[in-house]
Formats: C-alpha cells, structure tokens, sequence
C-alpha cells in the first residue's frame, strides 16, 4: 500500500482518486472547494463532479493542499492546467525527493507553450525531473468508475517511474501501458481537445459521419506533424495518446470539448456555453497555446487556425468549415 495524494477534485481527479483506493492504497484528494470536501468525507461522494463513485474509507479529501501531500509517494495532478503552475509552486518545497509526479492534465500553458512536464521542470528543482509520468488516454472518468474496460498509457523518460505508476495504479478494469515517449504523450493528449472543438462544430452544424470521420483523421495529421517537430515518436501518435484518445474526444457524448464545438456548431456564443458548465473544457485555453506554439515552429495546423478563429475572432463555425473545404488541393501527408 502506498500513500497517494490527487491534487484536483474534478470529474477525472476523483476517478484517480475512486481507482487508487480500490487498488489498495491510503488517499488523500485535495480540493479548495469546501462542499465538496465535506461531502467526499461525511457521506463518501463527489456529488458536484462524479456522483457515480462511492469511496471507500482509505479516501479522505482535504482543503489544505500540504495535508494531502505530506508524506505522499504519488502525487497526481489533475487540476486545469492553466492552475497548474501555480500549485507546483505551492508544493513544491514540500515534495520528497523520491516522490514520483504523475501529471493527469491534459493542456498546454498559454503564456508559455509549455507542456506540463516542462512547467514542473521549470518550477522544481533539477533532481526531481526524471520522476515526471504523464498519464493520458481515452478515458472517460464516468466510465471508469462504472467498471467499463478502459486503457490508457504512463510516458516517462524514467522507466521505472513508469513501471511504478502502472504497477500501483493498474487494477480490475483500468490497464495502463508504459512507453518513453513523454512530449508525444503529453501533445497527443493535448492537442485532440482541439480536434473535439472542432468535431463538436461540425455536428453542430448537422453533418454527419463521412465529415467527422475526414476531421478525425486529417486531426491526428495535424497533431503528428506538431509532435513529430517537438521530437515526440510517430508511433505515440497511433497509440493510445494519439489517435485511442483523439477518437474517444471526438466522438464520446461525455467530452466537454465535443460539446463546446457543438453548440458553437449551434450558433450559441462561447461565454453563454461555458457560463453553464461545471468543469473546464481545455480545449478552449489549449487552442491558444496550440496556435500561437504552431506559429512559432512553423507547423501548419489549418484546424486549429479555424478553431481559434470561431472561438477568439468571431467567425461563424459554418464560415470555418467552408474555409477548410476551400484550401489549395494537395497530396495527403
């Protein structure tokens, strides 16, 4: 049994957290939101963001972020990842110098380009920096927590740490796979909430499979050539990082970003949409970071640009759809 602290009490922390327990382990789930917090340790459900999951006594949540991390051999980050500098800062004097940091976020920092694992490099000291294990994959939190058969990967440049995190973590119906590919991993898992904006719109808009299928595959083109230009492995992008959860974004009826893109699709405006939902759809801020990364590599990334036009510049989603079916022709690559 380890000790495990799961920083973010949203939809997928609390999955983490419901699949840690069960695997044997002691928990301790952070969250700066109070009702949740008491609800988690006074009836045993995350009745805001996962209502599904009944925890054991081994979980008990917390406000008090340096509680959750004391003497933790696991510290999962699954808060947004616009908050996630922000809480390295916060804890990182008080981590361990064995402890293994598994980021859950999918996203990429606006200001920065950043992925992730880059902001904990930039926020912790050197010595710490080969723990680092992304988790990413088609993974819809509801879904594990109701048992269904579910696959995702641990990426690290340190195998062990890898190893350790599937070993701990791998229980009854969620298996976890491991490779060495960390940047592929991290991209793959941030860039398809782009793609499922852009699915969603194109549902929206009332088309039908051939158009999802076309945005799907000409997707995962664009996320290779991003990755493949920041040194991933093009075999990352045919996994489970890369087209398992590009497909699953895409066209799940549990992805937020999906449902972003389909009410965009509507014609009903970004703040009215988000001013409803309880959690963040990363896509919107990842959109950003994508393009202005895209721009400054030099990738061309023609979903994306449509993307960032419809949720920052206005554009109709029909226009933006119309703008990509319009392109010079050329060969497929």
């Amino acid at each position: 049994m380890k000790r495990i602290a799961v920083i973010g009490a949203g939809s997928w922390g609390t999955a983490l957290a419901y699949v840690a327990a069960k695997a044997g382990h002691e928990v301790q789930l952070w969250s700066r939101n109070a009702a949740v917090v008491e609800s988690i340790n006074r009836d045993r459900v995350n009745p805001t963001y996962l209502p599904g999951a009944r925890f054991s006594d081994s979980v008990r949540a917390t406000k008090d972020i340096q509680e959750a991390i004391n003497g933790a051999q696991l510290v999962i980050l699954a808060a947004p990842s616009h908050a996630t500098r922000g809480v390295l800062e916060t804890i990182a004097c008080r981590l361990q110098s064995d402890t293994i940091l598994v980021s859950a976020t999918k996203g990429i920092e606006i200001e920065t380009g950043q992925r992730i694992s880059q902001i904990a490099e930039d926020v912790i000291v050197d010595s710490f920096r080969p723990r680092f294990v992304c988790l990413s994959g088609p993974s819809f939190a509801k879904e594990v927590v109701e048992n269904h058969p579910t696959a995702v990967v641990a990426a690290s440049e340190d195998r062990d740490a890898a190893r350790i995190v599937q070993a701990e973590l791998s229980f009854d119906n969620l298996r976890i796979y491991t490779n060495d590919d960390l940047i592929g991993t991290e991209l793959g898992g941030s860039v398809k909430n782009v793609m499922a904006i852009a699915a969603g719109m194109v549902a929206g808009l009332g088309f039908g499979s051939n158009s999802v299928a076309a945005l799907i595959t000409r997707g995962l083109a664009e996320i290779t050539r991003l990755a493949l230009r920041e040194g991933a492995k093009a075999e990352t992008m045919m996994g489970l990082a890369g087209m398992g959860d590009l497909v699953l974004t895409c066209t799940g009826s549990l992805s937020r970003n999906r449902f972003v893109g389909q009410e965009l699709g509507k014609g009903r405006s970004l703040d009215d949409i988000t001013a409803g939902m309880n959690e963040v759809a990363e896509g919107v801020n990842t959109t950003q970071a994508v393009k202005r990364l895209a721009d400054r590599v030099g990738v061309s990334m023609p979903i994306t640009n449509e993307v960032h036009a419809v949720l920052y510049e206005g554009k109709p989603a029909r226009a933006a759809a119309n703008e990509l079916m319009t392109r010079p022709l050329r060969d497929e690559n």
